[in-house]
């Protein structure tokens, strides 16, 4: 496997360590609004505090039924399984709660073994979104190889003919590829960065170039899911999962492109990437079918809309990929993002979508949708949601200070 030079390494080190966790603020910090961030705090711990009373041994959560008052949980398999301990740690690092750090270390030690996990292609959600923030907090060998390890066993699923990560393993002839996939690559990047190892970093490279080519249309809307001929590398079929059409914008799937094109820019400076970014975010936020309240339909192109569901989950990773894209601009552009996720936070943070204290299974937003077409979690609080409403609040913070 080739090396990148040692000096070009440690330069990129404090270079993306330096902007993946400050940037700029692209406009005028709303006073009210960090006010409403701080009490979120508190609010979220006590909520993640009472979810920790009602969690079975050995369980991750995976969401709640307030009618049934059932909390449906998960083993360490399941894809959502590291957002709990990354949204405990996350939380620990705003509170200093002993509790919830506790909990998360309880977490991490049952999902560990999924670092050997080669049949999943959501490694970086499910260990980076834990042990990736485990380790930027208390860096250690341990989470290093465990992270490593990881990042070999994402590697595994890598077709260099088809250019892409596999992420669902279909029929022989099938390579399955979902917008989702592009969340996993910051995985890699930290790998090359620890170790030299440029392998990773090229197979990101690889997989983000195949997606722009095929995943998205000319309005930079992206289709769910890809299907290539695994021989060939061929697109055999362009079609959606969980979305209400092979031809719609699924809402949240339209947020993991632009989350994952902002990353590829802060990891590579390419401009195609930040241009590609961009023009996604351009595509949600001048949409005729997107509220004003900037909370998005599950899905752009349901003809059920207005009277359809809202994804909280869809604009929470929105608004965490906005706030940083709006660093990397300088223009209108940096204005009109920063000032959506600052829409985004506030809505998300009002009684209509932030639960009460001891309700919810201790979630902290309700209303978001994970797999309408399958009637699966529904109108539901979810994991990731709340990860990435997490995240946002804490760029925001961050983005205040400087």
């Amino acid at each position: 496997m080739k090396l990148v030079p040692i000096a070009f390494l440690l330069l990129l080190s404090g270079f993306f360590y330096c902007c993946s966790t400050q940037h700029k603020s692209a406009g005028k910090t709303n006073k009210a609004l960090l006010d409403t961030i701080h009490r979120n705090w508190s609010h979220a711990a006590t909520q993640y505090k009472h979810m920790t009373t009602i969690l079975p041994e050995g369980r991750f959560p995976k969401t709640f039924y307030e009618q049934t008052g059932k909390l449906e949980t998960s083993n360490s398999g399941w894809w959502c399984s590291g957002f709990y301990p990354g949204s405990l740690l996350y939380l620990y690092e705003q509170t200093k709660d002993a509790k919830l750090l506790a909990e998360a270390n309880r977490m991490l030690q049952l999902l560990e073994n999924e670092k050997v996990n080669t049949t999943t292609h959501d490694l970086g959600f499910m260990m980076f979104c834990s042990f990736g923030n485990a380790n930027r907090l208390n860096p250690s060998a341990a989470y290093k190889d465990i992270l490593l390890t990881s990042a070999r066993s994402l590697s595994t699923r890598f077709n260099p003919i088809v250019g892409a990560i596999k992420s669902w393993d279909g029929k022989p002839n099938e390579f399955l590829v979902i917008i989702d996939n592009m969340m996993n690559l910051e995985l890699l990047f930290w790998a090359t960065r620890e170790t030299g190892d440029s392998s990773f970093y090229k197979i990101a490279v690889t997989h983000a170039e195949t997606t722009i080519k095929n995943h998205f249309r000319p309005d930079y809307s992206s289709y769910h899911v890809i299907n290539y001929n695994s021989a060939s590398g061929a697109v055999q079929e362009k079609r959606t999962a969980q979305g209400f059409a092979n031809e719609s914008a699924w809402a949240r799937g339209q947020a993991w492109g632009l989350y994952g094109y902002t990353v590829m820019y802060r990891e590579t400076k390419d401009t195609r990437y930040l241009n590609q970014a961009n023009k996604i975010a351009q595509f949600l936020l001048g949409h005729p079918n997107f509220p004003a309240d900037h909370i998005p339909f599950w899905d752009f192109n349901d003809p059920a809309i207005p009277e359809t569901k809202r994804d909280a989950s869809a604009a929470a990773i929105m608004a965490s990929a906005l706030l940083e894209l709006s660093s990397y601009n300088d223009d209108a552009n940096a204005a009109s993002f920063y000032k959506a996720a600052e829409s985004i936070i506030t809505t998300l943070s009002s009684n209509k979508y932030k639960a009460a204290a001891g309700t919810n299974g201790g979630f902290l937003l309700k209303h978001s949708v994970g797999h309408l077409p399958n009637n699966t979690e529904v109108d539901v609080p979810l994991t990731y949601a709340d990860y990435y409403f997490i995240e946002a609040m804490k760029r925001y913070q961050e983005m205040a200070k400087h």
